[in-house]
């Protein structure tokens, strides 16, 4: 934990972090993808260097939510806009079901066996959306989104906030865990 009035530990200096340097002036796509893959580096660096226990650590009660658990949660939601709403593919959710929706939460356990799937597939997921979207011939791809029609853009732009969103709570449960912040 850092000293009181002093500034947390950083995970990386600002200048060496592995969201930069990526493409700036690119196309509607291309900078989508470049936001889209910024986000999904914060998560993988705020879980960094953590065991099993470490990410399976529950906010504060009653939540249940952990770093694991957002990883387990987005991998679901990848799945579930790339793979069934816009490949329109039959294919379940990994974690949550009828009985158990909070499966993605309520399965984080601190098991490095569970550990290693959730992250195997988190990585199959993420593959799968940056072939969809490197494939699809334009953001003006349609899928279902339960409500009505959704393009390729719209569900672009919901999954970097959504991961934006996350991320802001995995700042705080690294935080609680090892005092580490991150820019």
């Amino acid at each position: 934990m850092s000293a009181p009035g002093k500034r947390a530990d950083m995970f990386v200096e600002f200048e060496a972090g592995p969201r930069e340097g990526g493409p700036t002036l690119g196309d509607e796509r291309a900078t989508l993808m470049e936001y889209l893959r910024c986000q999904r580096l914060t998560l993988e660096l705020k879980c960094s260097g953590l065991d099993a226990a470490q990410l399976a650590r529950r906010s504060v009660e009653p939540s249940t939510m952990s770093l694991l658990g957002l990883v387990r949660h987005l991998t679901d939601v990848e799945r579930r806009w790339f793979r069934v709403r816009l490949a329109r593919q039959d294919a379940p959710p990994l974690y949550r079901t009828e009985a158990d929706p909070d499966g993605d939460f309520d399965g984080a356990v601190p098991d490095p066996a569970v550990v290693a799937q959730a992250w195997d597939a988190w990585r199959a997921e993420v593959a799968f959306t940056d072939r969809f979207v490197t494939e699809a011939p334009g953001l003006d791809v349609v899928g279902h989104s339960g409500q009505g029609p959704i393009s390729l853009r719209e569900v672009l732009v919901h999954m970097v906030e959504e991961y934006g969103r996350h991320n802001g709570h995995a700042d705080l449960l690294r935080e609680r865990i090892d005092g580490r912040v991150g820019q």
